[in-house]
């Protein structure tokens, strides 16, 4: 039996979408970790007897922790998750049972297309002033990005501005040293972290709000996402591509969608744990090259964190390991994208061979500096040498040190 499309995209919307919280404004305490299911009734806390009180800093530290990390579920997202993942599941069956070819390109093309909205648009464009677009383009990635169904675009960038100022501390959204299951998807199935709400509540977002697309956006957002995201893209396989309802809404809608939440959530959690760190040893984000191709060039995470005002996000990565940055470079060469800020070559030298963890190239050229040093310097120092005792380039003090056996005077 075909889905209904409309009821579940109804409820996909309210279990995924939460209430505007005034940017974050709730007020720090209790109160803002009540969930707004009422599946989710947090525990009273368990009075504190002598017993119970930390006898030593250990202690103290331990029971601070549990404290910090105390989870309160968000049991819709939880719910919504597991109905879209079984969705994906059943999506990748019906991809190679029963959908048409023309419906597996038409998911492709929308799926590469809500990515850019993430990569080019919240990520590079609005988070991080890497480059400026004119409206067309912005307009564009607005929609695209409300395709992708991964908040807003102001939201988006609250939470993403907060990760790279307060990267893996209780403040980071989805703090990769809790754990690859809660970097990856466990941040969006709990209410946030305290510090998070405090710190978005402060992070600068004047130039958002006078961008007049991403506030428009914002305002109708609950109207927008199901529209772009579910909606049409159902409707338009089942009527222009004679798709069944089945195959439209599990393969060009969920499955579609998961993969591309799948693919994002991979910079999170799988670019905080495998791969180098040529630009910083010392941070966790690291450059995975399948992650770099798995989200369209956001996978040089360690490049990225070191250098967040490049728009290639990379500095060695190919346009078949960075999508992104040849989207943006076609849409400069139509001049819809201008003002393209990189990182000169002597910086990034500078930063590797301080930080870095000696898997860079310049690590490398920097050795064979060294040697090429090391053996003219003994060169030059070969000009001094001596052919014997009587040589007069001998040292004077290396003559009167020397010792002389079986003197005849």
């Amino acid at each position: 039996m075909a889905p209904n499309v409309l009821g579940n995209t109804i409820l996909l919307a309210e279990a995924c979408i939460e209430q505007e919280d005034n940017n974050n404004n709730a007020s720090i305490g209790t109160q803002q970790y009540k969930s707004k299911s009422f599946l989710n009734v947090a525990p009273k806390p368990a009075p504190i007897t002598e017993e119970l009180k930390p006898k030593d800093a250990t202690q103290a530290t331990i029971a601070s922790r549990e404290r910090r990390y105390h989870h309160v579920y968000v049991w819709r997202n939880i719910i919504a998750f597991i109905y879209l993942h079984l969705g994906f599941l059943y999506g990748s069956y019906l991809l190679v049972t029963s959908a048409k070819w023309s419906t597996f390109f038409f998911a492709l093309a929308l799926g590469s297309c809500g990515a850019l909205g993430i990569t080019a648009g919240a990520h590079r464009l609005w988070s991080h002033r890497a480059y400026k677009a004119k409206w067309p383009l912005r307009l564009f990635l607005m929609l695209a990005q409300t395709l992708a169904f991964q908040n807003s675009v102001y939201e988006w960038v609250r939470d993403h501005r907060v990760h790279h100022k307060f990267t893996d501390t209780d403040a980071d959204p989805h703090n990769a040293t809790r754990g690859f299951f809660f970097s990856h998807i466990g941040w969006l199935m709990v209410k946030k972290h305290p510090d998070v709400k405090a710190r978005g509540r402060a992070v600068d977002m004047s130039d958002l709000e006078q961008d007049g697309i991403v506030m428009f956006q914002k305002r109708y957002y609950a109207l927008l996402m199901p529209l772009f995201c579910f909606v049409l893209p159902t409707f338009l396989a089942y009527y222009y591509l004679d798709e069944t309802f089945s195959n439209a809404w599990y393969v060009v809608a969920i499955f579609r969608y998961v993969l591309s939440l799948n693919a994002t959530w991979l910079v999170n959690s799988a670019a905080h744990i495998w791969g180098t760190k040529p630009y910083d040893r010392n941070i966790s984000p690291t450059n995975n090259t399948f992650v770099a191709i798995a989200a369209y060039g956001e996978g040089w995470h360690n490049y990225h964190h070191v250098f967040p005002w490049d728009y290639k996000t990379s500095e060695l990565g190919t346009y078949s390991t960075n999508f992104t940055t040849a989207a943006i470079d076609f849409f400069a060469r139509i001049g819809w994208a201008y003002d393209l800020k990189s990182v000169s070559d002597e910086l990034i030298r500078k930063r590797v061979l301080r930080t870095g963890d000696g898997t860079h190239q310049y690590n490398e050229q920097e050795l064979q500096a060294r040697m090429v040093d090391y053996v003219n310097q003994l060169d030059h120092e070969s000009e001094q040498a001596v052919w014997g005792w009587d040589d007069k380039d001998m040292n004077e003090q290396d003559r009167q040190d020397a010792t002389v056996r079986n003197k005849a005077d």
